[in-house]
């Protein structure tokens, strides 16, 4: 037993738990909601795994800089970076969400597509290149989808000059 004398009259410790895992991720629950922390490596045979058990549609891709708040909850083993990309999938039958959060270093920003498991990851990966800076090896249109391709820089980075666009209003409706 865990709990019992050792023969030199202390108690051993129980083990810790085994960390809960799913698709070769560590899962964490966030509001109800199941959420997975795949490394780099392991990023897209998780979300394949994930496709093969029915979640069949990828609602979202996003990205977070966590540059000036660096603190958030992982799971223990899984190293906080700079960046992390968010997934959102959805199930049908039955309903049900997961979410899959990658952790992205600065110095190396980039991820393997999921364009080829769910054709309308183009648009989201294209998002978060054009925004947030971070590529995704694979993809067949990796350029912008918002900005000018001219655009210097990526507009959600935090370390991103503020005001360089100047913002320009109409003139107010004369009420004569």
């Amino acid at each position: 037993m865990a709990d019992e004398p050792t023969p030199d009259g202390a108690a051993e410790e129980p083990a810790a738990p085994e960390p809960e895992r799913r698709a070769g991720a560590l899962v964490t629950w966030s509001r109800g909601q199941e959420v997975l922390h795949p490394s780099r490596a392991q990023y897209v045979d998780t979300v394949r795994s994930l496709k093969e058990e029915g979640f069949a549609l990828c609602v979202d891709i996003t990205a977070v800089d966590y540059l000036h708040n660096p603190p958030r909850d992982l799971p223990p083993g899984v190293a906080p970076e700079r960046f992390e990309v968010v997934v959102n999938l959805v199930a049908f039958a039955p309903p049900r969400r997961v979410r899959v959060r990658v952790q992205v270093a600065e110095t190396d920003a980039h991820l393997p597509t999921l364009w080829d498991l769910y054709a309308g990851a183009d648009f989201y990966e294209r998002e978060v290149f054009d925004l947030m800076g971070i590529r995704f090896d694979g993809h067949p249109d990796m350029t912008r989808i918002l900005m000018p391709e001219d655009w210097e820089g990526h507009p959600l980075r935090k370390d991103y000059a503020i005001g360089r666009v100047p913002v320009q209003f109409k003139a107010a409706p004369s009420t004569r």
